[in-house]
Parts: structure tokens; C-alpha cells; sequence
């Protein structure tokens, strides 16, 4: 089987059942030619940045401990996002490269909204070489619907098939921290 990837050439690869092609919506050299990068390379990712969005200011991820953070950061294939070498953006995504995934704390700071920069993670992550022939992808969010849909999302089609095991974070007073 073969994949076509963003410059249009194929790809042989051995395990996949099917192709995949994802319509691209954002011109990655438009955001590269402005500064902005997206790297899977766990070494540039600045922990300090993530942990506060994520515990401060994110609705699910509220009173995360950094250890945990730290742990699902290592077990998980992560996306940065850079401007001038500055991180304000983040993704991961927990998957056996092979049938599913599920993609997690998905963020871009504040003051880099509305540039299209979620939809360039997304479209990256969706895209990655090594997420290619998945049977199944998997996110949850209250308030990014339309982003997704953009990539093919839907909700889910069968949810009495689906369980959970949910125990949040227990978010410290104020006073406690």
C-alpha cells in the first residue's frame, strides 16, 4: 500500500490496509516562513509551559500533578508548537501506531489564537507518517467541535459501546498551593 504525503509522492508502507489521504487545509510553509514550528521532539519541549496551561488554565486538566503530567509527557508521542524557539502550543497523542489513537491536551496560549494554528496541529498530527492506516482516532472536548469535524471527527457512533473509568483531579484551594 502507499501513502501520499504533502508534496504529493508515495510512500510504500507494509502494514497498512488502506490509503489514507488527509485534505490539507493549512499550507505548513505559510506558518514555517513566519516563524512558528511544530516538532515531535521531546527535547524542546518546555515542561514549565505545559504544566501551567494545563493546570491553571485548561478545564480538564485542572490540578494535574506534575508528576503525572511528567509520566504522560514521556509515554506519549507529542507534538510542540514554536514560535521563535518559544513554546505556545501543545498535543499529544497516547497510541500503539498501529490502530489507535487518542489525541489529549490540545492548547494554544492565548495570545497566539486565532492565527490557525490549532488547525495546523491538528492537520500535522492527523497527517504524521508514523499515524497513518489507524482503524481508530479518539479525542473528547467541550468546546472545539468544529475544529475537529474540519479533520473528519464525529462523535461517537456507537457510545453504549464505550466505558470509561473517570476519577478527576482534586483541584487544591487556593490557600493550599
Amino acid at each position: 500500500m502507499c501513502i501520499i504525503n504533502e508534496r504529493g509522492l508515495f510512500k510504500k508502507l507494509k502494514f497498512y490496509r488502506k490509503i489514507i489521504v488527509m485534505k490539507v487545509i493549512i499550507n505548513d510553509k505559510a506558518f514555517l516562513d513566519k516563524g512558528y514550528i511544530i516538532s515531535t521532539d521531546k527535547s524542546l519541549l518546555n515542561f514549565d509551559v505545559i504544566y501551567k496551561y494545563l493546570d491553571l488554565e485548561s478545564y480538564w486538566a485542572k490540578g494535574i500533578p506534575a508528576a503525572t503530567l511528567k509520566a504522560s509527557i514521556e509515554n506519549s508521542f507529542c507534538f510542540g508548537v514554536y514560535y521563535d524557539n518559544e513554546q505556545i502550543g501543545f498535543a499529544k497523542v497516547i497510541t500503539d501506531k498501529a490502530t489507535f489513537a487518542y489525541i489529549a491536551d490540545v492548547f494554544i496560549l492565548p495570545e497566539f489564537r486565532g492565527k490557525g494554528l490549532s488547525k495546523w496541529l491538528i492537520q500535522t498530527i492527523v497527517n504524521h507518517a508514523d499515524l497513518q492506516g489507524l482503524r481508530r482516532w479518539s479525542l473528547a472536548t467541550a468546546d472545539a467541535h468544529g475544529l475537529y469535524s474540519q479533520f473528519g471527527f464525529t462523535e461517537i457512533t456507537r457510545p453504549e459501546r464505550w466505558m470509561e473509568i473517570f476519577t478527576p483531579y482534586q483541584v487544591p484551594n487556593k490557600e493550599e498551593k
